[in-house]
């Protein structure tokens, strides 16, 4: 046997299903002996950083590893922005990838693939021997559950040659971590956190992405209605229990002006499963005069602006606000807080935006194209919302519950979010899924639409499409510069969809984006719709920063 199909082997021992990547000589050995074994999908993508994205995706909505691959060299190189974004949004990742024959120091495609890794805040393992790989292999599988984070496997092309000699069965990284226990908080630190919640007038729950992953829901509700808490959550957790009474929307930049005002009057923010960095509390002016509890499986968590909560609970987050759900109800505690007919009032109409702005003939308000898109299609297809200017259309016009909204913003980077898409419908064993993305992040990685086409992904991208680089046009107008710098024009995106094999429409008009919405929700399939947006909306994050105006 070969080092390769030794590796290959145990790749399929720890369980790997679907692999993304593009094909090239330091990795064709190792694909070929996967085949061979069977029961693994390989998907061949047309740029390398897709790949690691779509690993990404699968990671992000599956908990799990995802497993991409590249060759060496320049094959590594095409992966930094992806690596660095699956870092930040802490997934779990190997990535699988030639290196260079040790041997060879002259080879062409010689590059230094440690210092790479660490450069883009990913972990590294070099099988250098062939008694090493089993071991190489556990471990990243290991280190990437354990620390949540990528790590590249970088496989030199003559040690995969070389011959492997032990026949003893693979031993995968699973046999390594111990059986998961939830993480349960001290009682002392219970009864404080109860003590302070106790005390509180105006409390607001913020629930975050690792509340939404414990399953915390229910218990949210229950300790938000006998505390009377507006509930609200990260952008991470977006439209999570969006249906329940008292729902505030997301805290930061984003949050409503409705919110805003509310969250003001906070005495105490209870924080489950939420960074609470400088974005969720809008650095630090969400919640002027209020102490925090702050709830989370880690041992501490730094808040943003370099503040610590008043109360940490190291604590799983569903276990967590049911202890002290029981104590309260132990204490007979019961609070009306903030919920009062007053306030259901005033968060009725919370997403409205009044702001009337001069559209250019030919384009539309992306403002009732992204209403028109969360009537349209079913609250059961998940979202998805990419970064730049069009985030700030999206992010505050989704405003119905779904059962995920993944966003764009751990490296605030534009283009991650096709390849992300692409990795969580596979993830969900290919149910649909819609993209609102802007024109550059799509255009960036248009070439991998062909992936979504050959794999016949049932994937709805809808292109914000005002034809510039948005947010540095707003940027530009703001400053007095001369902001036709930032415009670039694009062809029809979606002749280009329907070029590759898939569907596509070109949309001056909200009505044209509800039909062509309608044809794709009656029959999911890769499809583009290119939709002109008015450059003179501008977004209300962007109205708030450069502007100082909230309406």
């Amino acid at each position: 046997m070969k080092v390769y199909e030794r590796l290959a082997e145990a790749f399929k021992a720890e369980g790997v299903t679907h692999i993304f990547g593009m094909m090239g000589d330091g990795n064709m050995y190792w694909l070929e002996a996967l085949d061979k074994l069977g029961g693994v999908n390989m998907l061949e993508v047309r740029h390398e950083g897709v790949g690691l994205g779509m690993a990404d995706g699968w990671a992000r909505q599956t908990h799990g590893v995802g497993v991409c691959t590249a060759t060496c060299g320049p094959g590594v190189t095409q992966l930094a922005t992806a690596f660095v974004t699956a870092a930040r949004a802490q997934s779990p990742l190997v990535a699988f990838v030639g290196e260079y024959p040790g041997r060879d120091q002259d080879y062409i495609q010689r590059f230094e693939q440690a210092p790479f890794a660490a450069a883009c805040e990913a972990g590294f393992i070099r099988i250098a021997t062939p008694e090493y790989a089993d071991e190489a292999v556990r471990k990243a599988f290991y280190l990437a559950k354990l620390e949540s984070r990528p790590i590249m496997l970088s496989a030199p092309m003559d040690v995969q040659q070389m011959k492997f000699e032990d026949e003893d069965p693979y031993v995968p990284s699973s046999t390594l971590l111990p059986k998961q226990r939830l993480v349960r908080a001290d009682a002392q630190a219970l009864e404080e956190a109860a003590d302070i919640i106790a005390s509180a007038k105006k409390p607001v729950i913020v629930a975050g992405r690792g509340a939404l992953w414990s399953g915390a829901g229910e218990a949210v509700q229950t300790l938000g209605k006998r505390i009377g808490a507006l509930i609200a959550t990260s952008l991470r957790a977006k439209n999570w229990m969006a249906d329940k009474e008292y729902h505030a929307g997301v805290s930061g930049l984003y949050a409503t002006k409705t919110a805003i005002n509310l969250f003001e009057e906070a005495d105490v923010v209870i924080a489950v499963g939420a960074s609470m960095n400088r974005y969720t509390t809008e650095h630090g002016y969400l919640y002027p005069n209020a102490r925090y509890v702050h709830l989370d499986p880690r041992p501490h968590v730094m808040m943003g602006m370099g503040r610590s909560a008043d109360c940490y609970l190291q604590t799983d987050g569903r276990v967590g606000l049911e202890a002290l759900d029981a104590i309260l109800a132990k204490r007979g505690h019961q609070s009306t807080g903030y919920r009062t007919g007053e306030v259901l009032e005033r968060l009725a109409n919370q997403y409205e935006d009044r702001t009337e702005f001069d559209i250019e003939a030919g384009t539309m308000d992306p403002r009732k194209l992204c209403r028109a898109l969360d009537e349209v299609v079913p609250q059961s297809i998940g979202l998805l919302t990419g970064s730049g200017a069009s985030a700030g259309f999206s992010t505050m016009n989704f405003i119905k519950p779904r059962p995920f909204i993944h966003a764009a913003q751990f490296f605030a980077c534009i283009g991650q979010m096709l390849p992300a898409a692409m990795g969580m419908i596979q993830a969900t064993g290919g149910k649909p899924l819609m993209l609102v993305e802007g024109d550059a992040s799509t255009m960036m990685h248009l070439s991998d639409f062909d992936t979504a086409v050959r794999y016949n992904m049932p994937l709805l991208v809808v292109v914000l499409n005002d034809q510039a680089l948005g947010s540095e046009y707003q940027k530009m107008v703001a400053h007095k510069m001369k902001a036709e710098l930032s415009t670039v024009r694009t062809p029809d995106i979606g002749s280009v969809a329907r070029a590759f094999g898939g569907r596509g429409a070109l949309a001056t008009t909200v009505d044209e984006v509800r039909k062509a919405a309608a044809e794709w929700v009656a029959n999911p399939g890769p499809m583009i719709i290119d939709a002109r947006i008015s450059r003179n909306a501008i977004t209300l994050a962007h109205r708030r920063v450069l502007y100082g105006k909230d309406e």
